[in-house]
């Protein structure tokens, strides 16, 4: 094999002292010299855009016609809460898309624990301020909920089936928030010349970040699956046995008779 004596990693080590539902520390090693990079920035750019994630891609507020409408009773604009419902993280099971509701007619702060949800959708973040309703005031919203990956802008968003009223809007649907990743050199034996890569990951909570490592290292491996042109055989097992086999002593398959040995040795057999 062209790979004999590669140094790869043996496993994903994890920080289970700062491990929490939206932030891990991972590091593996011993990489070859700048395959530590290579895989780092790999699982980085895939962390960052490819895992699919909920997000709001549509609202309908009741009295406003357009994003940029002043609400009567509300402190914040059409704008405003446009934006902080963007804030809002979603974990969606099953299919979408689905469709929440927000009812206030009271005058308080309002936050995202105030929306009304299905068994189909969770509300990761219930402190998410979403507007100001004053007295004599009211808001209602409706949003609509789709899974998808990356960044999506409003026109993308737009249906057909998409109600009168409702404002396609701009979602971001990655549930990876940040990555980070440092390589430093690795010690194996004497050899000091081997990366160790380190990850840290932000998530908003719908994918753990040890879930979302694994996601983005299977995409990439099913991605570079269509390169390999071959298939793998175990040569490490086979090249063994066969040194094993050239290594035995052919006279092992002779018989006593057939040794030439001395009376004496012969004797002792």
């Amino acid at each position: 094999m062209l790979w004999k004596g590669f140094q790869k990693p043996k496993r994903l080590a994890c920080n289970l002292e700062t491990l929490t539902a939206t932030y891990g520390e991972f590091s593996a090693q011993p990489f070859e010299r700048g395959f530590g990079t290579t895989i780092g920035n790999s699982l980085r750019r895939v962390l960052l855009s490819s895992i699919e994630g909920a997000a709001i891609t549509a609202v309908k507020i009741e009295g406003v016609l357009h994003e940029f409408s002043p609400i009567p009773g509300v402190t914040e604009d059409a704008t405003d809460i446009i934006l902080n419902l963007k804030q809002v993280p979603l974990r969606l099971h099953g299919e979408g898309p689905k469709t929440l509701t927000l009812a206030v007619d009271k005058p308080g702060v309002v936050k995202s624990s105030q929306i009304r949800t299905d068994a189909d959708v969770e509300l990761l973040n219930p402190d998410v301020h979403l507007a100001t309703v004053s007295e004599g005031g009211k808001l209602h919203v409706e949003m609509r909920i789709k899974h998808g990956r990356g960044y999506i802008s409003a026109d993308q968003n737009f249906d057909e089936d998409l109600a009168i009223g409702y404002i396609p809007i701009d979602s971001v649907h990655s549930p990876v928030r940040k990555v980070n990743y440092t390589v430093e050199p690795a010690r194996l034996g004497q050899v000091t010349d081997y990366d160790k890569l380190s990850l840290k990951v932000w998530t908003n909570g719908a994918v753990s970040p040890q879930d979302a490592i694994g996601l983005s290292a299977k995409l990439l491996k099913d991605h570079m699956a269509i390169f390999i042109n071959f298939e793998e055989k175990p040569a490490a097992y086979e090249e063994a046995a066969g040194i094993g086999m050239e290594m035995r002593n052919e006279n092992l398959n002779r018989s006593v008779e057939e040794l030439e040995l001395s009376v004496r040795s012969y004797n002792c057999l």
